[in-house]
């Protein structure tokens, strides 16, 4: 049975509800490493769950660097007013605001990338490589896996967490729905730049 104690810093240390963190303690044995693992993954299944309802509610954040040189605007939903309005919200949002001012994606999803970019990607490559001496099947391999670090790189969800490399912008998007109990979603943003 894990103590008070336990259970409020659990709390403190992932902001998730006070009931989920007794359950992970429990589930863990008062192991509070193993309880933060447990709260992760069922936040990723939380956020599976969660994905599938419709977010209509959210907020719009700008940014504009101190230079004034370069500026953001994101449009992030979430599935009701009162969540949008949270700070937990706000504060995420602004975060990923932040995010794409200093990364600079491209696109929201690998997936919206169109395949003529890959295309053109891919015979860049084919063209680094083709005087390589290296077997086809080889220089394939290469060029898979540098399109797709490309398409991490230039993906706004995939991309590492400006304010916490160890994650991606998914997954720190993840944890907010777990933390905040509705599905989250990036529709658009843009990035100006002089």
């Amino acid at each position: 049975m894990p103590t008070i104690d336990q259970i409020k810093q659990l709390r403190e240390e992932t902001d998730v509800s006070i009931i989920e963190c007794k359950k992970a303690l429990e589930k863990s044995n008062g192991d509070m490493e193993k309880a933060k693992e447990v709260l992760r993954k069922w936040g990723q299944e939380l956020a599976g769950k969660k994905s599938a309802k419709e977010a209509k509610q959210g907020i719009i954040e700008s940014y504009i660097h101190p230079n004034k040189k370069i500026g953001t605007l994101i449009d992030v939903r979430c599935e009701s007013d009162f969540v949008a309005r949270s700070q937990d919200f706000k504060t995420l949002v602004h975060n990923l605001s932040l995010h794409i001012a200093g990364m600079k994606p491209y696109y929201i999803k690998p997936e919206d990338i169109s395949e003529e970019i890959l295309r053109g990607e891919k015979e860049i490559y084919q063209e680094q490589f083709a005087k390589s001496g290296k077997p086809k099947k080889i220089i394939e391999q290469i060029i898979q896996g540098k399109l797709k670090k490309y398409k991490e790189e230039i993906s706004l969800l995939t991309q590492p967490f400006v304010k916490n490399p160890n994650k991606t912008v998914q997954e720190i998007i993840n944890e907010y729905i777990a933390k905040l109990g509705e599905n989250i979603v990036i529709k658009k943003f843009a990035r100006y730049e002089i």
